[in-house]
């Protein structure tokens, strides 16, 4: 066993055989066993903690001197005086040392011991508040899971109840609807007035659905086949059997199926809506009391029509000639002018709007607020028009401030002309467009020859064609003459209904009234660039020359 002062080995000298050492590894065992034992002999002594070797056996107290063996004794047997009384106080302080290490040793055995305890115990309080909180948890959850079931069960509740609520109220309209069409038809046999009520449902909780009755009796007499024929040419700006061929083309476009609350409108009293209101240009409101329909309604119909009159009628009546239909066209116009080679005329004018929210610089017109001494805006509609009047060519929607010829630039016709679809054609126009490859314009610089004066009349002549046919056009459909309450994203749609609608009626030989004539106010922009082809300019010199020489060339320009 290891001293605990010096660490060093016990000694093994010769006499009685020392007690046996403990290991290195158990002196803390040992001590501990020994103070046991002390305790167990000696209960009642008070030195017990200071003398450790009272009342322990001899072999126990020659232990507790660390295995040393007591030094010989001198010759005589004894032991010299100062140095036993030093070994004597050299053995007490290591008594004493061992006492106090024993001590602390007990005491830091108790410590554990109350340390273990306490943690035991908070040990099993913390086990307690965590059943306790899962216990909580685990009642919520099923607490949560029946309220979401009682949920569930309310709303699949709810869900057949709405069902067999709409049923009903589905019955109730049903039988609303013909409770209205009989207090119709005797309100309007009595005179009665023309807001009702319509008791809806039985029983004591009763609802009322009030209908406002419009009168129809105007389209009523306008749909009669004895309706004069003169009189609907006025409202309608066609005949009946125009109006009939519309109706009949446009019929599977725009029909509606009947529904359970209302039947749908016809299909000739949507064309009809659609017409007069291109026709003449009236507010919805007033469109809204000849027809009998709502405002919304009547606005709706109107797009609605002139979608359909561009899906399915501008691809009949509205296209560019075909090789067999542009030779007529030369013979036609080369017949009346002499000038060879013209397809169409062309022309641009311009469609008053209300000023847009974005771009308004874009659409300001400010030749028509410089002469109208009013703050305009418009957008553009450019048209290549045939011999017959006819439109075969139109571009729409360009911003009003844009002069003619970027316009022309920015039209299909450019493109037509880019990819060699003009080759051997010109189209006439004004002094507005750029004379070109397949361009033919007027002469423009002063001090004029009497050959350019003669070729100016005729071209005036051919372009006179266009001029006439967008003044017809814009007669027979009025609302072009005013700004329209119509959006500026749906404007090109109701244009090319009215260009559409144009042709017909000049296929089928629909004349304009006189008095609904308008005249056209376009004033004409000069291009930056008038000659964009010598060879164009040459071909216009050798025209000019023709028509003096074979006689076309007129005198009144004298």
């Amino acid at each position: 066993m290891r001293s605990p002062s010096n660490g060093r080995p016990p000694s093994t000298g010769g006499g009685a055989a020392a007690a046996p050492a403990p290991a290195p590894d158990d002196d803390f065992a040992f001590y501990y066993s020994f103070l046991q034992d002390a305790a167990a002999d000696a209960p009642s002594s008070p030195l017990a903690l200071d003398d450790p070797t009272a009342g322990v056996p001899a072999a126990a107290a020659g232990a507790m001197t660390n295995g040393r063996r007591r030094k010989p004794r001198g010759p005589d047997g004894g032991d010299g005086e100062g140095a036993g009384a030093a070994a004597a106080e050299k053995k007490g302080g290591k008594k004493r040392s061992i006492a106090r290490i024993l001590t602390s040793l007990v005491a830091l055995e108790a410590e554990e011991h109350a340390d273990r305890a306490g943690a035991a115990e908070a040990s099993r309080r913390e086990l307690a508040l965590l059943e306790s909180n899962a216990d909580t948890r685990s009642h919520a959850m099923m607490d949560y899971y029946a309220k979401m079931e009682g949920s569930f069960d309310a709303d699949a509740d709810a869900d057949a109840a709405a069902r067999s609520k709409r049923s009903r109220l589905a019955a109730s309209a049903a039988t609303a609807a013909v409770v209205s069409a009989e207090d119709s038809a005797a309100a309007s046999a009595s005179g009665s007035s023309p807001t009702r009520a319509v008791a809806l449902g039985g029983g004591h909780h009763q609802r009322r659905l009030w209908v406002k009755d419009r009168s129809r009796d105007w389209w009523d007499k306008c749909s009669s086949p004895d309706y004069p024929e003169e009189d609907f040419r006025r409202a309608f700006r066609m005949g009946h059997e125009t109006f009939d061929m519309i109706c009949e083309a446009l019929g599977s476009a725009v029909a509606k199926e009947d529904t359970m609350l209302r039947a749908a409108i016809p299909v000739r009293q949507r064309v009809a809506v659609c017409i007069w209101r291109l026709a003449t240009g009236e507010p919805l409101r007033l469109v809204s009391k000849r027809f009998g329909l709502g405002i919304s309604t009547c606005h709706k119909l109107v797009l609605e029509v002139c979608a359909a009159i561009k899906t399915v009628l501008m691809p009949r009546f509205l296209q560019w000639p075909d090789e067999s239909a542009a030779a007529r066209f030369k013979e036609g116009f080369e017949r009346s002018s002499g000038v060879p080679g013209v397809i169409g005329a062309m022309y641009t004018t311009h469609i008053p709007i209300i000023a847009p929210k974005i771009s308004v610089a874009a659409y300001f017109n400010r030749r028509h607020t410089e002469r109208n001494q009013k703050t305009s805006y418009s957008i553009t509609l450019q048209g290549v028009v045939g011999p017959d009047g006819a439109f075969t060519d139109v571009c729409i929607g360009w911003p009003g401030s844009m002069p003619d010829d970027q316009v022309l630039e920015k039209s299909m016709l450019h493109q037509r002309a880019a990819a060699g679809m003009m080759r051997d054609s010109w189209l006439v126009g004004g002094a507005s467009y750029p004379l070109m490859d397949w361009v033919l314009v007027p002469y423009t610089h002063p001090n004029l020859t009497w050959t350019q004066h003669a070729f100016n009349e005729k071209v005036g002549e051919l372009r006179r064609v266009a001029v006439e046919a967008f003044a017809r056009l814009k007669a027979r459909w009025a609302c072009l003459q005013k700004r329209t309450e119509v959006k500026l994203q749906d404007l090109p749609v109701v244009l090319g209904a009215c260009c559409v609608l144009h042709n017909i009626c000049e296929l089928r030989g629909e004349e304009v009234d006189p008095a609904i004539r308008c005249e056209l106010v376009d004033d004409e922009t000069t291009p930056e660039n008038p000659v964009r082809s010598e060879a164009a300019k040459l071909a216009r010199d050798g025209i000019a020359h023709n028509l003096l020489h074979r006689g076309f060339a007129g005198t009144t320009f004298f």
